[in-house]
Formats: structure tokens, C-alpha cells, sequence
């Protein structure tokens, strides 16, 4: 069995690095052929062009790499038709994924698998009858959305989330982690201003502020940012002059088992964090990291958003959960002063979030089969149908 993948960010890498596991799990003789990081990469996928290369998100931050990302979409097309796999699955990333499926559907008739179904319940609910025309077969992570992609004709399965299969750290792991960083037993904050350079751009300033403001009333608390490997540099050189003696946890020179599970250990090891709007909220959910969420957009696309957004909420656990325990500086609310003092209210009351989060990774599959291999078992299944 020969399958083509197309990851286009990390979130995308990591569901693509747990279905390939599970994909060999069920078919060892299987090839994989396609775009990815370096946890699809790790499952044997030798990436066409850097994933990196797609990791921009927003309408005026896609205009500048307009014909370079256009020329990518050609690109991966072509090496789909040229491969000829027995289904291509897409995984995320939409604006570039469904456009190589759409030249891939026109020229041929591959099977068309996408990994994460489109938010049409928060907004913009026509592109499920826009990805009908494209897709055969939806994976979804979460439990309410396949009568929303059956209802536009394609084929859905829920699948769960791999964050919630995912290992706890230890107590032996954080206090390696916290030994290795010289953080011996202070209070640890953990900023998270995502992994695009337009949001890290975006955000890095602002949450720089927000902490200046938290940690006058607690100064003993050190700072802890995570960051993926193309975005070590930059991360670093953003918040040189943050307070709380700023870590930046490097994974460039780490093989990639032990690259995630030192991010685990961070996430576990933190007494509350400080977020970018995304997958990363489950990330700490899993670990039971309370948290604050802020986020905001270019000016031009805040606009779009605002007209185009049907939800109260943008937080992944509060939806899962049907709670609103994370809080949320968003847009215009995304202001240092409104931040730290959301800060404070978590820190003062870190326990109210954490039923919401045991409910979330419920709800999403822990306990049960890896999401991985479920996701892996719906699309044979689907395909033998």
C-alpha cells in the first residue's frame, strides 16, 4: 500500500506522525510519500520541502508567499500524479491541503482523505460543501462534528485526539527537567505565543508586557517557553529582555522521541500558562496546566474574523468540555494589563479549570484506543468498503 501525506504545521505533523504508527501498526508493507515534519518524518516520510515552508496563517500574512505557496500546491500536486498512492490524505492546513486535493481530483480519481475536519460549526459553514467536491472521507477529532461533513456528503468518522492518548509526565521527568534548566523548585509560568513568525511577532510583545505586569507580585516565578526548532531563534530573540530569567526549551539538537517528551515535561512541570489560541490548549489540558488563552490577528483579517465567527469562545476545551473555565483575551481584549490580571484570577484559583479538562480528554478518547490507530482503522475500513 503506497499513501501520500501532506502536513503543513506542527499540530498537522503530529496527527500525521500518530496515523502513519497506526497505519504500519495494520499494513507493514506500506510506503508513505508526501510533506510532514519531523514526527512524520521519524514514521519513515522523506518530506518533499521543508513543512515550514507552510506554516503561515492569515489573509495578510499569506499575500507576501502568495506564488511561492502557489507554486508548492502545483508542486505537490504533481508529485501526488506521479506517485500514484492508493488514497492521499491531507492533514490540516485547509487553504493549502484542499487545494492540492482539488488538482489532484481534477486529473485523477485517488482516493481523498482529510485529518481534522473544518470548524463550519464557529464559522464559514459553507466550505463543507465546498470540500464535498474534493474529499471523499473526513477524519474528526471532535465528537460533534461528523454530522456536519456527512450532511455535506463526504464520509466522516470521529477518530479522537492523539494529545489525549498521550503519556502524563512523570514526577521523575519534570524534576529532570527542572534540574536540567536550573529551575530547582521556583514557580514556573509557561508562555506559549505560538509557532508561526506572524503570531510570534504578533504576540511576543504583548505577552512580554503581561508578564512584566504578573511577576511584580510574584517574582520568584521563572519563565518557561517551549518553542518548535525553526522558531528557536526567533523566539529567543524576542524575549531577551522578558522578566522571570526566561528558558527557552531548544529541541534542535534532540532526537524527537526525547524533543517531545521534554516539552511534556514543561508543560507538566508549570504551574500555569500563558497561550496562543490553538491545539496547544489541549496540549496543556492533557497535562492539567491551567491556563489563559490570548490571541490576535492582523487588523485586516481581525475584521474578516469578527464579521465571520459565530462562536462565544475559540478555546478548544471550553467547546469539548461545554465549559467556559479558560478564559480569553482575544482581539482587542488581547491587552497586557487585561492579561496579567486574568493571570492572577487562574493563579488564585488554578483547580477550577481542571474538571473541564479531565472532561475534554474523556470526551476526546484517553482511556480508550490511540486515536492514531483508530484514525488508521477508519480510513482501511472506509477504503475496503
Amino acid at each position: 500500500m503506497r499513501v501520500f501525506l501532506v502536513a503543513g504545521e506542527p499540530s498537522g505533523d503530529r496527527l500525521g506522525g500518530a496515523l502513519m504508527e497506526g497505519l504500519r501498526a495494520l499494513v507493514p508493507d506500506i510506503t508513505f510519500d508526501g510533506v510532514g515534519g519531523p514526527l512524520m518524518q521519524a514514521q519513515g516520510l522523506n518530506s518533499q520541502f521543508p513543512m515550514s515552508e507552510l506554516s503561515v496563517m492569515g489573509l495578510v500574512e499569506v499575500l507576501p508567499k502568495f506564488f511561492h505557496l502557489k507554486r508548492r500546491i502545483a508542486e505537490t500536486a504533481q508529485a501526488v500524479l506521479d506517485t500514484q498512492p492508493d488514497v492521499l490524505i491531507t492533514i490540516d492546513s485547509p487553504d493549502f491541503s484542499l487545494r492540492v486535493a482539488k488538482l489532484v481530483k481534477a486529473a485523477s480519481d485517488i482516493r481523498t482523505v482529510h485529518y481534522v475536519a473544518p470548524s463550519v460549526w464557529a464559522w464559514r459553514s459553507g466550505r463543507a460543501d465546498k470540500m464535498a467536491k474534493v474529499i471523499d472521507h473526513v477524519l474528526a477529532l471532535l465528537p460533534f462534528e461528523p454530522p456536519y461533513m456527512e450532511r455535506a456528503g463526504m464520509e466522516c468518522d470521529f477518530v479522537g485526539h492523539p494529545v489525549a492518548s498521550e503519556p502524563v509526565a512523570t514526577d521523575q521527568e519534570i524534576s529532570d527537567f527542572r534540574a536540567m534548566h536550573g529551575l530547582a523548585d521556583a514557580p514556573i509560568l509557561l508562555a506559549l505565543p505560538g509557532s508561526r513568525r506572524g503570531e510570534i511577532d504578533r504576540l511576543a510583545p504583548v505577552f512580554g508586557e503581561a508578564l512584566s505586569l504578573y511577576l511584580k507580585d510574584t517574582p520568584d516565578t521563572r519563565v518557561v517557553i517551549p518553542t518548535v526548532a525553526h522558531m528557536v531563534d526567533g523566539v529567543t530573540e524576542h524575549v531577551q529582555n522578558w522578566p522571570g530569567s526566561p528558558v527557552v526549551v531548544d529541541p534542535r539538537d534532540l532526537p524527537t522521541d526525547q524533543a517531545v517528551n521534554q516539552k511534556r515535561a514543561a508543560f507538566a512541570a508549570a504551574d500555569l500558562a500563558l497561550a496562543a489560541s490553538g491545539t496547544v490548549s489541549l496540549e496543556l489540558a492533557a497535562q492539567a496546566t491551567p491556563m489563559v488563552i490570548a490571541y490576535r490577528l492582523s487588523w485586516l483579517t481581525q475584521k474578516i474574523a469578527e464579521r465571520m465567527v459565530k462562536l462565544d469562545t475559540v478555546t478548544l476545551v471550553n467547546l469539548v468540555s461545554e465549559t467556559r473555565t479558560v478564559p480569553e483575551c482575544l482581539l482587542d481584549d488581547c491587552q497586557p494589563e487585561m492579561i496579567a490580571s486574568v493571570l492572577g484570577q487562574v493563579s488564585a484559583a488554578p483547580n477550577s479549570q481542571r474538571e473541564a479538562m479531565a472532561t475534554t480528554m474523556d470526551r476526546l478518547g484517553r482511556g480508550g484506543e490511540a486515536p492514531g490507530l483508530r484514525a488508521a482503522k477508519a480510513i482501511l475500513e472506509r477504503m475496503s468498503a
